[in-house]
This record gives structure tokens, C-alpha cells and sequence, in this order.
């Protein structure tokens, strides 16, 4: 199956129209999609990457669909936003949902069954299997469904955002003698979406039934006196964008948490109904919804595909996985040597996950237990619910320490956790700040005040990825640990910046957004400009998630047309236009998916003989450069600086594995490896040099 895909029109930079982003991220999910269709990944691999793509689509719906919608409902037209751009999109998802079912049944299913793993459906259930299933619905099902019988005194119920639910026709009077037909059966979240059968029943296979087919057999025992007619299950997916004046509220912190008691109840983007759910069914849905015809998808399978994750942690089975990967500490630290005394000698970089997160954890733990160091400083955007990382912030506490977190409540998805976790530091005496009204917090930095004879020294950690002990054991990215008192100066500025909001000081390495970074990268990039109009050599690479601000799309457009050697490592979004003949010849763009996520953002500069290396928190989004507390910071160490060059630049560009080259006409074109050449693959080498284990399948 081929994962390429049309982009379309968008904003326009001089006479280069740019890329649609919307239309740019579902190309990203074609990419994705790839991979669950290559035969040569495992077999549960393959189903995790089909169910990440079904997550991605869920965000997508959740946060970019309702403007499109608005517009085609003739509510509001802004810009892009119009009812020709929801129809385009509705048939670009479309397809791309199609193709995810067609694979799941048509290939994936059927390759289960021949590993002796399947899931059952009601008509393929024995006598044995099916009384096991009726006593499990009666025991574990029954007691937590309610029916609601529509009339003018029940109204539609609340569904929430994601949820399943099933929608019953009815024939017959009800116990009043009434001919309501319609009714709602909402399934609690509660229930696990997959249930393993007793091996008993399974003979040498691991069968399982969904929760779906175990409700759907047993429908018409809901309704006792009626016959159940026609019936679908049904999953509304909403707009769940917190929106929160920031200006207009006393207390963040208590605005969000009020805030996320809605957020499951926002407006209706996108209905997905069984794929033989009825034309009178659906159509009611839909008005009930108020969604238009394209918002209605008609599924072959389960109307949540993510839920199939289940499956995933509940076959034991190493062959159908990757093997299993162990990063090792980091070259340069020892396990149990002090990483104080280390820095003194110089800076550190892990490079995660091929180098394991262990050794920040490690840098706070020593932290938290020196009796020499008297405050910690630290930044949380994501870090989960049970997090390592917060329990050691408790224990500094507890020994002492002044500890302060600005911790960004508005990280999307993440505010319940973080609001958590902001209320029990704060019960112990934690100083939590909420950043800056307006903006996002999303810079990545840890300082470590300590006393040293007479002065206190300071030792920091930036990093280009979150403080999430889960997350960093699959997202690539670098960890900078540093004693280097210029840097870990404007770190100190940084941090006294958000919490008094008093004026920045003139930093004297990192660059911050939204004061400086967007500008400091135009100087870069139009230097570099100016230096190839001069006739010198001008090399530009850099790697990041997206790429969608406009003022630095018409900067790189610009300067590859003075002759600067652009490329861009771009695993997202990508609305610059590359290689398009007489435009951007010089620009060339790939995205790289792997088995990690890669999320390092490196930036890179050469003039000549002179160089540059950059690493930062900030993709090159408007929303990154105007509206986030965002940092870029140099990499001075010459060996650090050409290992990042080589591990992440370097290889990223020689990928042959999971790489995708964007062609002029918006495509995206899967890299091929050289006539007899096996495929390179940039992550299972940093693998096979670091890891501990078995490398092979990445």
C-alpha cells in the first residue's frame, strides 16, 4: 500500500503558494500507516502503528476539524476555513480510513488467525464460548448499562467525547403503550474493550470477544417486551481544545479544572457509526449531532481502533514485537559517580532513548539527597501521571531544598495530571508557578543551585523532550546537562522572568520565544543568505517536528534562492514547498518515522568555515515562536557538537528505511535504498551503538 497523498493549496509567500497544513499532517498519517503495512514489522507492531494513526485522527477531529465544520455548517468562514475546505478533507480522511480497515480486515485480522490469536464474534462462538460470554455479560456488562428509552421526557443523553454507545430501534409498545423507537445504550469507559476468553475454551489458540459483539448479543435482553430492529454502535468525537480567558480568570488552575468538566461535552466534529448501521439511524444521529453528511464515517470493525492497543499488552508474544531494546548510561557518566564533579569537566549529552533517561533522574536524585544544594528549579510540561521524576521533586522537599516548578497546566491533553500534581506540590510546600497569562510554558530546563566553599554554583539540564520517564523510552531527543556559567546564568533569568515577571536581562547564550527566538533564527537564516549571495559555501539542516510558521518559510525560500544547501528533517506538518523548479530548487525535505518518535529539534548553520549547532524545545510553528515560553540554546563543545551532527543530521539524511522525500508536486515519496544496497536504518544503528540488547527490526 502506498502511503503517499495529495497535499493542497494553502497561504501563499510571494508567487509559492505553500502547503495546506491540515492536508500536510494527514499526509504525515499516510506515513505512519506505512508502517503498518510493511510485512517485514511485526505482526503487533504492525497494529500499533494502524492504532496510532487512529489516535492521530482523534486529535485531528478534536482540535483542527471544528473550524472547517463551522464554516460548511455556514456558521463562519475565516481565511482557509470554508465549507470546500471540509469537503476536502472529509474525503481525504475518508480514504484514509477506509484503507485502515481494509488492512485491518483484510490482512492483519487473517494474520492473527494464522499466529492462533483471534477475536471471536458472536456467530463464531461455540455453545461453550457463548454461556461463558452470557455470564460474563450478566455479571460484569448488565449491571452497568442503563437503556434510555427516548420520549419527550428523556431526552437524547449526554455522550461523552470518544465513547461507545449503541443505538437501538425498537418495534412494539413500550410498558405505557407508547411507540418510542429509538433508544441509547451508553457503555461506561470502565469496561475493558477487549476480554480474553479462559484457555479452557480456547483450546491451543488466545481467543478473545469485544466488548461490542459481547453487548450487541445480548441487546434485546435490555429490552424486555420489545424486538429489537435495527441497531448500530456509535462514537461521537468532539471539540476538546480547552479555550480558557486567561485575562478574565482569578485562578487558572481552578478555571481549568471547571473547564475539563465540559471538555467531554463540546461540540460534535465527527460521527462514526458500523458500517451496516441503517440509513434512518444514521440520519438520526446526525441531526441529533447536527453534522453534516461527511462527518458521518461507516467503519468495517470496531468504531475505535485505538481501543485494539489492548490487544497488543494482552498477547505475550516476543516474536510479533520488535526485540526488546535496553539503553545503556549514557558513555559519559559512570552509574554511581557524582555528575557535579563530572560537569565540572565539562558538558554532557544522552541522546534518548538509545541512551537511557535514567541518568537525569539521577542528576535530580543527587540533587535532592546533596546536602550542598539548596534550591532546585525545574519546568514540567508533560510528565504523567506516575511519574519517577515528581516523586524525586517530593523527596527534595522533604530533605530540605527550596524547590520551584513552573508547571504549564495547559498542556493539551495533560491538564488533569498536571493540575494534580500542581496541588499536591503545592500541599508540601512546593513554589508552583503557572508561567505567563497568554502563553504556554513549554521550554524544557532544569537548574540546581548549589553551595560550593564561599559561592554557590549552578548546574542545569535542557533538553529538547519532556521530563516523562515513559515517554523518553520512545522519543528521540537530547538531554544537555551543563556547569557552563554563562548558560546556566540565563537559565537563572529565565526562571526569575516567569515567576516576577520582571524584564528579561540580555541573555547571553539562549535564545528565548516569544522575546527572541523567531527573530534570532531570521538573522541566521538571512545571514546565511547573504554569505551564499557573496559567493561563499552556505549549508543549512535542521530537524524538527513541524515546520508552519510563515516568516520562516519565506526566509528559507529566500535563501535557497541565493544558492544556501537547505535540508530539513522534518517528521510532521511541512507547508514549505521543496523543490519545486526555479523556487526552491536548493530545499530539500524529508520526514523520518521509525520505531521511536523522533522529536529532537537540532538546528544547524555553516558560513563558510564557521559553524553553528543549536538544540531547542521549539518547533518552527507560529505558536511556538509567538505564543510559548520557548528555548534555543547553542552547543559550544566541538565533539558534542559533531556527534550530534553525526547521529541525528547525518544519519537522518542517509535513512533508507523509514524515510519520505516531499516532492515538488506536494507528495511525499518514500526513500529507496541505492540498486543492491540493503536499507539503512538511522535509529537501529544509534541502536546496535548503544543499546544492550537486540537491535534488529528497527
Amino acid at each position: 500500500m502506498s502511503a503517499e497523498h495529495p497535499s493542497s493549496p494553502g497561504a501563499s509567500t510571494g508567487d509559492l503558494p505553500l502547503l495546506g497544513r491540515d492536508h500536510s499532517i494527514l499526509a504525515f498519517n499516510w506515513r505512519v500507516f506505512d508502517w503498518a503495512c510493511r510485512r517485514d514489522v511485526p505482526l503487533l507492531e504492525r497494529l500499533r502503528y494502524l492504532c496510532i494513526v487512529s489516535s492521530n485522527l482523534d486529535e485531528f477531529f478534536e482540535v483542527r476539524a471544528e473550524l472547517h465544520l463551522s464554516a460548511k455548517l455556514g456558521q463562519e468562514q475565516q481565511g482557509l476555513y470554508t465549507a470546500a475546505s471540509f469537503d476536502a478533507l472529509s474525503v481525504a480522511i475518508h480514504d484514509l480510513v477506509e484503507r485502515q480497515y481494509a488492512l485491518y480486515n483484510d490482512e492483519l485480522m487473517p494474520a492473527f488467525e494464522k499466529q492462533g490469536i483471534r477475536i471471536l464474534s458472536h456467530g463464531e462462538r461455540n455453545a461453550a464460548q457463548r454461556r461463558w460470554v452470557k455470564q460474563y455479560f450478566e455479571q460484569e456488562v448488565r449491571p452497568l448499562l442503563i437503556p434510555v428509552g427516548l420520549d419527550p421526557s428523556h431526552p437524547f443523553p449526554q455522550v461523552a467525547n470518544k465513547s461507545l454507545n449503541f443505538i437501538v430501534r425498537l418495534s412494539g409498545h413500550d410498558a405505557f403503550g407508547r411507540e418510542n423507537d429509538i433508544a441509547i445504550v451508553k457503555v461506561p469507559r470502565a469496561l475493558p474493550r477487549l476480554i480474553r476468553l479462559p484457555e479452557s475454551l480456547c483450546g491451543k489458540r488466545r481467543l478473545f470477544v469485544s466488548l461490542s459483539s459481547v453487548i450487541r448479543a445480548h441487546l434485546y435482553e435490555l429490552f424486555p417486551g420489545r424486538e429489537v430492529g435495527q441497531f448500530s454502535q456509535f462514537r461521537v468525537t468532539r471539540h476538546s481544545d480547552l479555550a480558557v480567558d486567561e485575562e478574565d480568570v482569578t485562578n487558572l488552575r481552578t478555571a481549568l479544572r471547571q473547564g475539563l468538566q465540559h471538555r467531554h461535552y463540546g461540540q460534535a466534529v465527527r460521527l462514526e457509526v458500523s458500517a451496516g448501521c441503517s440509513e434512518y439511524l444514521a440520519n438520526f444521529l446526525l441531526r441529533q449531532f447536527e453534522l453534516p453528511e461527511g462527518a458521518l464515517f461507516r467503519v468495517h470493525g470496531p468504531v475505535n481502533l485505538v481501543r485494539l492497543n489492548q490487544l497488543v499488552d494482552l498477547v505475550d508474544e516476543p516474536r510479533l514485537r520488535f526485540p526488546v531494546y535496553k539503553p545503556s548510561y549514557p558513555a559519559q557518566l559512570l552509574p554511581g559517580q557524582s555528575i557535579f564533579e563530572r560537569l565540572k569537566s565539562g558538558d554532557v549529552l544522552i541522546h534518548q532513548p538509545y541512551e537511557s533517561f535514567d541518568a537525569v533522574l539521577d542528576f535530580l536524585r543527587e540533587a535532592a539527597s546533596d546536602p550542598q544544594v539548596v534550591a532546585i528549579k525545574q519546568t514540567i510540561y508533560r510528565t504523567g501521571a506516575n511519574s519517577a521524576l515528581m516523586e524525586l521533586l517530593r523527596e527534595a522537599v522533604r530533605q530540605g531544598k527550596e524547590v520551584t516548578v513552573v508547571l504549564e497546566l495547559k498542556a493539551r491533553f495533560d491538564e488533569e495530571v498536571n493540575i494534580n500534581w500542581a496541588e499536591q506540590l503545592e500541599s508540601i510546600g512546593v513554589q508552583v508557578l503557572y508561567g505567563v497569562v497568554g502563553l504556554k510554558t513549554h521550554a524544557k530546563m532544569m537548574l540546581v543551585t548549589r553551595r560550593e566553599g564561599r559561592h554557590f554554583k549552578r548546574y542545569a539540564h535542557l533538553s529538547t523532550g519532556n521530563y516523562h520517564p515513559a515517554t523518553a523510552r520512545f522519543y528521540t531527543d537530547l538531554s544537555h546537562l551543563t556547569a557552563d556559567a554563562a548558560l546556566t546564568t540565563d537559565i537563572e533569568h529565565v526562571f526569575v522572568h516567569l515567576a516576577g515577571q520582571s524584564r528579561l536581562p540580555r541573555l547571553n547564550r539562549l535564545w528565548m520565544a516569544p522575546l527572541q527566538l523567531q527573530r534570532r533564527l531570521l538573522e541566521k537564516v538571512e545571514a546565511l543568505g547573504a554569505a551564499a549571495a557573496a559567493g561563499r559555501p552556505a549549508r543549512l539542516v535542521a530537524k524538527m517536528n513541524a515546520l508552519t510558521d510563515e516568516a520562516l518559510i519565506r526566509a528559507l525560500i529566500a535563501a535557497g534562492r541565493q544558492g544556501v544547501k537547505i535540508d530539513l528533517i522534518v517528521r510532521g506538518a511541512c507547508m514549505l514547498p521543496a523543490r519545486v523548479p526555479g523556487q526552491t530548487d536548493n530545499i530539500r525535505v524529508r520526514s523520518l518515522i521509525g520505531r521511536f518518535l523522533e522529536h529532537a529539534r537540532v538546528f544547524y548553520f555553516r558560513a563558510g568555515d564557521e559553524e553553528e549547532l543549536y538544540l531547542s524545545s521549539a518547533d518552527w510553528m507560529n505558536r511556538n515562536m509567538l505564543r510559548r515560553v520557548e528555548l534555543a540554546w547553542p552547543v559550544l563543545d566541538p565533539l558534542l557538537r559533531q556527534r550530534i551532527i553525526d547521529e541525528c543530521l547525518v544519519a537522518g539524511l542517509h535513512d533508507t528505511l523509514g524515510s519520505w522525500e516531499l516532492q515538488p508536486d506536494g507528495q511525499y515519496q518514500r526513500v529507496q535504498a541505492a540498486a543492491g544496497q540493503p536499507p539503512l536504518s538511522a535509529q537501529a544503528a544509534l541502536m546496535e551503538r548503544y543499546g544492550l540488547g537486540d537491535a534488529r527490526g528497527g
